[in-house]
């Protein structure tokens, strides 16, 4: 009785190993298909686009003066800043998955000024900060997506 119960395992044994290589060999053989047919089925994935136009500008300046006498026109600041942009930013998608577009434009400008006098005399036209700034954008933002 026990040889053949011996016999009844090995053959278990044998059944289990032979289902096993049976199922590696056809995973091996069906994963190009697969992968063919995901790479043929990309049309049907969603896109994704990022778009941006950015300008950016800074100024810093500090101006120290230290007299005895009087300071005309001294230690004075003047920082002019203009941005123009005449770009756009067009996207288009298609596809039968989600789509997905970010898109902007974006200017910025700072301008950090210090002025510091100190006169014996008169200060005539010192320690002036001037700043003038303007920003233009005449470009458009298009997004279409099906």
């Amino acid at each position: 009785m026990n040889k053949t119960k011996n016999i009844h395992n090995k053959n278990k044994n044998k059944l289990f190993v032979a289902s096993i290589a049976i199922v590696v060999a056809l995973a091996l053989i069906a994963s190009p298909l697969v992968t063919i047919d995901d790479a043929l089925a990309t049309h049907k994935k969603g896109n994704k686009a990022n778009q941006s136009i950015e300008q950016s500008q800074s100024s810093n300046q500090n101006g120290l003066c230290v007299s005895g006498a009087s300071t005309f026109f001294s230690c004075n600041n003047a920082s002019f800043q203009h941005q123009f942009n005449s770009g756009n930013n067009a996207l288009a998608q298609s596809g039968q998955g989600g789509n997905s577009a970010e898109q902007s434009i974006s200017q910025s400008q700072s301008s950090e000024q210090n002025s510091q006098v100190v006169s014996g005399g008169d200060t005539i036209g010192s320690g002036n900060n001037v700043n003038v700034q303007s920003q233009t954008n005449s470009g458009s933002n298009a997004a279409a997506q099906s």
